[in-house]
């Protein structure tokens, strides 16, 4: 299990690679793919399929026996989106010496002073030129070598290093791809690397989303291998949990089970893939309506559904234990985490939170409770964004984590088996 982790972690360095991952492991599973713009029509139950949205968001869905608008649904949501640097268009710039640098911004809310020295590369999309003006082909592209390097200055240049320093992430942050030896490579460095890569013309290459990623490999650490150290866990140590457990019982269940992965969860969701959307309502209204009902049926479903919104919370830090609440402070190994806040930030409330705790209580899972310290800012997650336009009763939960927002970040394993227990008690309900 945690081997599978670790490969969907290596596997997906950034949204679009999560997804297509995710996609095929559907499809091994019997799962097909639903194409947005085709008619949704005769949907029975057992049937088993999903649909993605701009390559970087993922719906699945196994239809139970009864009706949506009988049972409602039982969706489980992550996002597949991390802190990066996304490389902007015409991106080379050449320093002294034939250095080229790419220019970068910065995506997201990354702990910076992490990227320095590391062995980076590219993953994203490639869009390539076709007949059809109108339909450009997608091309996926992971470069799992090292490819480039963010240098940190010298401490005999920044005497005060240790002391927290300020990083400019337009001068500061730009990583290094190497250096230019022939006057042909100037101006198309990036671009040869790229039409090279996917064995087209640099003719052939209109546009592309392209991110940084680490390209260490997740692994193991600690005195009996009990923690995960990766990239990217916050969220897709989540997005794994949840594919996991929907996976794990083939049987047609009698409410429908949902699997919903967003995108843009770390920019604030609000975009056509990401939580603030309507796709995800849009969906479960289309699939309403192929069961033969109503729009009253629709409110139904809405009604009497419930929501796990899955989205890492923070483990007590053993160097800062200051920094959190002095009654809930979560541990690693301790289970799953409910999440609180008196401001709304999180869907959880003493009903919702009750449910997901019964749920680990019969999974055989401890669960524990995370609130903010009252004088330190927290962040905000899925839950309360998705309600806006499907307002379901739900949970914010998450497994606890170091360094969250960090390049690399630390979690438990123990935590992982936890919460695919919890998460497949949930479906079978």
């Amino acid at each position: 299990m945690i081997d599978r982790l670790i490969d969907f972690l290596n596997d997906s360095p950034v949204n679009f690679l999560a997804v297509d991952t995710v996609a095929r492991r559907l499809e091994e599973n019997g799962y097909t793919r639903f194409c947005a713009k085709d008619s949704l029509t005769d949907v029975k139950a057992g049937q088993k399929f999903y649909v993605t949205k701009n390559d970087s968001s993922i719906y699945a869905f196994h239809i139970g026996k009864k009706p949506l608008a009988e049972s409602g649904i039982h969706v489980v949501c992550a996002h597949c989106d991390s802190p990066t640097f996304r490389i902007k268009p015409n991106a080379e710039m050449i320093c002294e010496g034939s250095v080229v640098k790419l220019n970068t911004e910065l995506y997201g809310g990354a702990i910076m002073s992490t990227w320095f020295d590391r062995p980076l590369s590219l993953a994203g999309r490639v869009i390539v030129k076709t007949d059809d003006v109108m339909h450009p082909q997608t091309r996926l592209l992971h470069i799992k070598r090292p490819l480039l390097v963010i240098p940190n200055l010298a401490i005999h240049f920044n005497r005060q290093v240790n002391e927290g320093v300020s990083l400019s992430k337009q001068k500061d942050m730009l990583p290094v791809l190497g250096v230019i030896n022939d006057a042909l490579e100037m101006d198309n460095a990036l671009m040869n690397v790229i039409a090279k890569e996917l064995s087209v013309t640099v003719e052939d290459i209109i546009d592309f989303d392209l991110y940084l990623y680490d390209t260490t490999p997740a692994c193991l650490v600690g005195l009996h291998n009990e923690f995960i150290s990766s990239g990217r866990l916050d969220d897709l140590s989540m997005v794994h949990a949840g594919l996991e457990a929907l996976l794990t019982d083939s049987d047609t269940p009698d409410t429908t089970k949902v699997l919903a992965v967003f995108d843009n969860e770390e920019t604030g969701s609000q975009t056509k893939q990401g939580a603030g959307s309507p796709f995800f309502a849009s969906m479960i209204q289309r699939l309403v309506i192929a069961q033969g009902g109503s729009l009253d049926d629709y409110f139904k479903v809405v009604e009497r559904s419930f929501m796990v919104s899955a989205d890492n919370a923070h483990a007590a830090h053993p160097n800062h234990m200051e920094k959190m609440d002095p009654t809930n402070h979560p541990v690693m190994g301790g289970g799953p985490v409910i999440k609180f806040n008196a401001s709304q930030k999180y869907a959880s409330d003493a009903v919702s939170a009750a449910v997901f705790a019964n749920i680990c209580e019969k999974a055989g899972v401890p669960c524990q409770k995370f609130v903010n310290h009252s004088d330190v800012a927290g962040g905000s997650t899925l839950g309360n964004i998705l309600t806006s336009s499907f307002p379901v009763n739900g949970v914010d939960m998450g497994n606890p984590i170091w360094a969250m927002h960090s390049i690399r970040e630390t979690g438990n394993v123990l935590d992982h088996v936890y919460c695919i227990k919890a998460f497949a008690e949930f479906y079978r309900q």
